[in-house]
Parts: C-alpha cells; structure tokens; sequence
C-alpha cells in the first residue's frame, strides 16, 4: 500500500476544498509525509475531497485537535484529494467520511467522522485506540475479579464508566490514562453487574472509582473479602479533578503530629485544597485511636485528609472536651472544635453538607442555629451545628412504625391480627443498618391488619428480658441477639424470623404468615382455592405447598406442629373425613399422607408417610422441597450443605444479551440432563449451579478453588464427603451430560488428578466475634433463653456510654 501512496503522492500548496477558516490545518506535503511515514510517526490525517459545510465544520475540530495530540507525539493533518489522488483513500467512496490514524508506518486505525465529530471526541478516539492494550474492558464481574487479583500486591486499578463515548469526560479519562499509565492500571467498564456492585446511585452520569490493590490497610473488610477496597470520586469527571483525585489516593491515611490542631500548617501542594480532619489520641488508647484514625480515613478517602494529634504533647493546648476539630480550605485558615458522638457525624459533616440557595435560608438557618446552640452546643460552629443537629444518630420516628413499651405492648398486641416487632439497640450497628429495610417493609403494610413495631431494648431493658411488671405473661423468650424480629399474634406463642436480613425476605416471611397455618380444607372449592385462587401479593411468590390428609385424629397434632414451624416459609393445608379418603383413593395413597407441591413443580405432589417424630416429619418435607437441580444462592446455600452430598458446581457468568441467556439456558438443561440419565449414580451427587450476576460472592469462592479466576462457564465438584479435593471438569470439553458422567466415573476410579484442595484455603472468621455460624449454633443449642439477671448483666456491659472517653471491647 505505502509504495503506491508515495508514488501519487505530489508537492501539495495550501489552499483547496477547505477555505481560509482551515488554513493553519496542516497540509502534508510529500517530503514532510513521506520523511513522517518512514520514520514510524504516529499522524492522525484526514483525506479531504469534495468541499461541503460538514467536511468544513470537521476540519475546523480536527484543527484544534491538533495542539491537544501535539502533546502526546500524534501529529495530526490532511491530504487535499482535490489536487492529488492518493491510492483507495480518496478514490473508495466507502473511505468517504473516514479519518486514519497511522503508526509504526502502517494504517493502525481508521473512524467514522460519526465518532470523531469534535475535538473532544477525537482527542478521545485517538488516545483511546492507542492506550487499547492498557486501557482494559471490564465487562461482567468476573473479568473484574480477574483483574483485581492480577493487580494485587502491584498496581491500584483506576475503574471509569463513561455514560457516553467520545465527551469531555472520556477525553479526561484517556489523558490521565496516557499521563499516569505506568503508575495505574486503567479499565473502563460497560455498566451492569460491575456499575451495581461499585454504585448504589443510578448510572445516570459519567463515574470514577479507584481500587486499592497495591496495599492493603488489615481493616475487617480486607480481611474478610479479597476484593479491593475502592473509593469512588464524589466530584464530576474533569481532567484537573481526576488528577486531584489520584493525588488524593495516594496520600498516606493518617498523619500523626504532636502540635495542637491550631498550629498544625495546611494542606501542602496537591492537598492544598482538601478539608482536614484532626483526631486527639490519648497515651493508653493509643493503638485503638490510630485503629479509629484509620476507619474514618478509609471512608473519608478522597474527601478529607486525617491527622492523629497526640495529646500528650505539651504543646497540644485543645479542651479535654472536644474530640474532633476541622480545617475547611474555602473557609480560611480557623480550625473549628466540637464534640461528636461518633464516626458517622464525622462522616455526615462532609455527605450531608449542602450549600445555602439563596440568603434569605442562610438568615433563617443561622437563627434556628443560634437557638439550638444556645440551649446545647455553644462551642459548636454554625455549619458544623447544623451538620450535627440533622443527623444525631437516632433511629428516626415514622408513621408506619409504632413503638412499643411496657404499657402500651399488651394492648397493640390484642388490636391487630398479627404484630411484627422489631427488637433494637439503638447504638448497634446491624440494627442500624436494617432499621432503613425495616422501614421499607413497613410502609407496604400501611393500613393493613399488620402492625409493624419496635422495642427499644436499651430503653425497656425488662420487656426485651420477658419479664413482666404486672400479671400478664409475656409471649416470648428473653431476647439475646440483636436485631430480633418476632410475628405476634392474640393469644399464641411468638415466631421467630430466622431468615435474611433483607427487605424482601422479610416482606415475603411476613406476607405468606398472614395464611393460617395449617389451613383446615373441607370442600372441593377450598382445595381449587388453596392451590390456584391465591391473593396479590402472596400469588406472585408462587409459594411450596404441603397437604395433610387424615382419615382419624392421629398424626394430626404432629403435622399442626410441624405447619406451624414451617409458617412464612410453606402453604399448608389439613384435610379430613370424607375428602381426604377421595384425594387418597385418586393418588393411590394410604392415610395418613402428605402431599408435598414444589414451588419448581407445582403439578406434580411428592407423597410422604406420616410421621411420628415432628423433627423426622420437618426433615421429610424440606428434603421434598429441594430441587433436584438447584441455582445456589446466599439464602438457599446452607440448606444443600446440610444434605452432606458433594457439589457437582456449574458457574456461569452474567449475561449481556439475549444469546447469552440462551447459552446459560443450554447449559442448565445439560446439568438437568445429568440428573436424568445418573438416576442411581448421581444419587451421592448434588448438581447445581450458580449465576454470578445474581450471586456475586460465589466469584471469590471459584477465585479461591484455583488460587486464580478460570474462563466461565466452569465445572467442578467439591465437598466430597471423602476428602477436601476440588476437581475442575476439563475447560476444552463441552459440557454435555453424557460427558459429565464419564468425567465423575474417572474421578471414582481415581484417573483424574484433583486442581486443588478445600483444606488449603480455610476461610476462619477474621476475629472470634465475627463467628457468626459458632454463634447461631450456641443460639440454637440454648433456644435463646437466659435468666433476668444474666439479661441484665449482658445489657449494662454492652451499652456505650457517651461521656466515657475508654474503649470496649465487643
């Protein structure tokens, strides 16, 4: 091609198709193209022919494009085609609206005026193509979990989301790629899965999160996942921020210093305009107050610098009574002291600041300010007061949520049919956390005869310990974990919920409990009704079925037992007499009996036996219950576990389209497939599989198989009850039934070589109080009892006081 090119390339002069307004375009002559070409020079040019508005208008952008790339050795210009052909690019009409970026003295790219219509765009496209083998995709949560772990202990991972190709925010992105490049690993990711595990917010703006790959801090979080931290830039996507931003990123957590806050200079150069945050350190807290220096670091990354100021310095002249000062840069120099109750109103002072709309708000906030100030915090600053004043910490009062106290329980009990409550400790965090879920679920059953309630338990230490101050009883046991959330209705034992602390699993639990349980059936209508005529919301769960049918009275009271335990969970329904003998003699079933419906397979019952023990009975019923084939997921995970059998474990990866899903669909049917044809054999085997999109954290469990991330769709079988070997189904094999079935008769026969061992990677809490499955079973083995006095004793020692300056431990 390049012989042909310089041999019709001429001497060109400037002038031609683009009029004076593109005169300074550089025009190529042949000496300066050809001595360019040769020398392997990378030139962005476009091949101009036939003069039009839109080819006038392009030339003006590629013109000022070209004191941008001059910056990163891309020269840019044209050919005028109107005095020189030059090969197929300007003779080939389908070349006609085409720019071409040249490298190494061969065509490296070529774009659609389309994609490169201004400057920014092509500034973008250019940097973008030439940056493609470092600039990575990240397209689904797996190829991330692949990166993070290849850039661990090297390089931090900068992470962009670009609403839209070829804005100033992608121009921004790739010149920070180009410039900090060997520093950083950069990746630009296509939103879905990835956007909603790095963004609660909805993606309808450009993003940049930065992954901390390189070093590791030893908080809780990185010892109990090994994915990255990331921090997420709060300002909008511009170039000079970005660059601040990464200064920021490397800046160390925690600065010590041994001088008051006062004295303490300003942020140097690049932090110069960055908040600081002071923190006081006393001697015999030392090493807990750096631990606490360092939480707030972590979350203020990238908002605020934190210094630790040691009090023991004799020049630190700040009040015993303060905790906490602050620099704000656009306010001057003053440092401002006050006194918090904890991290989140330090975190809230720089989340929940917003700037006054006009003057008139700034006046009437500032006298609702000094009000407030005068009757409890003089010391505090107008801007911190308010930040303070809005977000106290307590869990706040809504319409949809009664609470509950010795006096009033009994009586809000007895009113509705069914009374959720939710027992708290204010100061705890998990209870903090699901308060908000909590809330969710409430407001759906506004004006229903549900009532959602709550008990303060740091308040009412007696009613939470089931003691009461008068004759009545009190329907439960004495609450020792927290958050507790028990169903309650007139006159029966409390139900405990056990399940996700989840927004949705609490509204299914609490909708499907409203059904009586078991529901006595007597008439061939009731029986339609109980499996098909369900009410909106219950239908749209299509909840498990179980059906007693009972010729006598015996066995009853052991399924009523077992309804009752299965409530929230499974529809189930009781019938007798005449009825029963009818649904027996259709099914060819003996009385007594259960008719067990799957939610997987509505049409077809299990039948069971009935049983004497309600423990057997609970764990006929639940095994019926589970699907042969399952999708693993949090929720269902531990109730596979408990059936012992080894996991034959497919993982497929999030889907981007529909082709996706169908080939997702193929492979679940072949897994199906295994079932059928194993019969027998497959019996000791529980095949599933899990769907990385819904199931993110299955990625670090397949990471930590393998010690690295293989290609998806993967197959392994693990948990054998012979051993802790985990073995991988060959990656070049397709996955079909019948060669499944052979791989697991080579693994019987001992001829396959297991990839790695389950023993060898143990994942212990990272502290005995994060023991989270040592302590539901001493909850279980206990049945949550204790006494008043052990209650009592629990409660004072865990209460934090806020005017105690000493730390507990948990």
């Amino acid at each position: 091609m390049w012989p042909c090119l310089v041999v019709f390339l001429v001497i060109t002069v400037s002038g031609g198709c683009t009029g004076k307004d593109t005169s300074n375009l550089i025009e190529y002559k042949y000496a300066a193209f050809s001595e360019s070409l040769h020398a392997g020079k990378t030139m962005f040019i476009f091949f101009a022919r036939h003069g039009s508005p839109t080819i006038s208008l392009f030339l003006k952008e590629l013109e000022k494009s070209s004191d941008a790339l001059k910056d990163y050795g891309v020269l840019v210009g044209m050919v005028n085609c109107n005095k020189v052909v030059v090969g197929t690019y300007c003779t080939d009409e389908r070349l006609l609206h085409r720019a071409f970026l040249f490298r190494g003295g061969d065509e490296f790219m070529k774009f659609s005026l389309d994609t490169v219509f201004d400057v920014n765009s092509i500034v973008s496209e250019v940097l973008f193509a030439l940056l493609h083998e470092e600039v990575k995709y990240v397209h689904t949560g797996s190829d991330l979990m692949i990166m993070e772990k290849t850039a661990k202990g090297k390089k931090d991972i900068v992470l962009g989301y670009i609403l839209s190709l070829g804005t100033p925010e992608h121009r921004s992105l790739m010149e920070t790629a180009y410039a900090y490049g060997s520093t950083y690993q950069f990746a630009l990711i296509t939103g879905g899965p990835v956007l909603k595990y790095l963004s609660t917010e909805s993606s309808h703006r450009s993003q940049v999160w930065f992954l901390h790959c390189r070093d590791h801090t030893g908080s809780i979080n990185s010892l109990m996942s090994d994915r990255c931290l990331f921090t997420t830039m709060s300002k909008p996507l511009t170039t000079l921020n970005l660059h601040s931003f990464l200064q920021l990123m490397d800046a160390p957590l925690v600065t010590e210093v041994y001088e008051d806050p006062s004295t303490v200079l300003p942020p140097p150069v690049p932090y110069q305009h960055t908040p600081q945050v002071f923190l006081f350190s006393h001697p015999e807290t030392a090493h807990l107050d750096m631990d606490t220096a360092t939480s707030l670091a972590l979350k203020l990354r990238g908002s605020a610098l934190v210094v630790l100021v040691h009090r023991e310095s004799p020049v630190v002249k700040s009040s015993q009574d303060y905790n906490v000062a602050f620099r704000f840069p656009e306010k001057g120099s003053a440092v401002k002291y006050l006194t918090l109750r904890g991290l989140n109103d330090v975190f809230d002072i720089f989340t929940n600041q917003e700037k006054e709309e006009d003057d008139e708000n700034v006046e009437e906030e500032e006298e609702e300010e000094e009000d407030y100030e005068e009757a409890h915090y003089d010391q505090l600053d107008d801007e911190i007061a308010r930040s303070v004043y809005q977000s106290q910490g307590f869990i706040p009062e809504v319409d949809s949520i009664t609470e509950l106290t010795p006096e009033n329980f009994h009586g809000a009990v007895a009113k509705r049919s069914l009374t959720v409550v939710l027992f708290h400790f204010q100061w705890d965090a998990v209870s903090s956390l699901f308060f908000e879920s909590y809330i969710e679920v409430a407001e759906q059953f506004v004006d229903s005869e549900v009532q959602m309630s709550v008990v303060n338990c740091e308040e009412w230490t007696l009613l939470c310990a089931a003691q009461s101050e008068n004759s009545q009883p009190i329907p439960f046991q004495p609450i020792t974990s927290f958050p507790c959330i028990l169903l309650l209705r007139p006159g029966e034992p409390a139900q405990v919920y056990r399940d996700m602390l989840d927004t949705e699993a609490l509204y299914r639990f609490i909708v499907l409990s409203q059904k009586p349980s078991p529901l006595k059936v007597s008439t061939e209508e009731e029986v339609i009704s109980f499996f098909q005529e369900l009410p909106h919301p219950v239908a749209k769960y299509n909840p498990e079925r179980v059906f007693g049918l009972f010729k006598t009275h015996a066995g009853i009271s052991v399924f009523t037992e077992a309804a009752k335990s299965l409530r929230g969970k499974v529809l189930t329904g009781l019938v007798t007499g005449e009825l029963a003998d009818k649904w027996a003699a259709d099914h060819s079933a003996d009385l007594p009996a259960l008719f067990v419906f799957p939610s997987w397979r509505m049409h077809t019952a299990t039948v069971l036996p009935m049983s004497t023990s309600l423990k057997e009975l609970l764990s006929h019923i639940n095994t019926a219950l589970l699907h042969p084939m399952p999708e693993l997921t949090v929720e269902n995970l531990p109730s596979f576990l408990s059936l012992g059998k080894a996991l034959l474990l497919l993982f497929v990866e999030e889907e981007e389209d529909d082709a996706g899903r169908r080939q997702t669909q193929v492979l679940v049917e072949e897994m199906k497939a295994v079932v059928e044809l194993g019969q027998r054999k497959i019996e000791k085997y529980l095949p599933s599989w899990i769907h990385l999109g819904r199931t993110p954290a299955a990625m670090s469990v397949l990471g930590s198989y393998f010690g690295s991330m293989p290609h998806l769709p993967a197959l392994v079988l693990t948990h054998l009850p012979s051993g802790p070997e985990i073995y991988q189904y060959p990656p070049n094999v397709p996955i079909a039934a019948s060669s499944i079935l052979s791989w697991l008769q080579r693994i019987e026969d001992g001829n396959e070589t297991p990839a790695g061992l389950l023993g060898g990677d143990s994942w212990p809490p990272a502290f005995e109080f994060l023991d989270f499955l040592k302590l539901m079973d001493m909850e279980e083995g206990d049945e949550g009892i204790v006494d008043e006095e052990d209650f009592l004793s629990f409660s004072s020692a865990e209460i934090y006081d806020d005017d105690s300056s000493v730390h507990t431990e948990l």
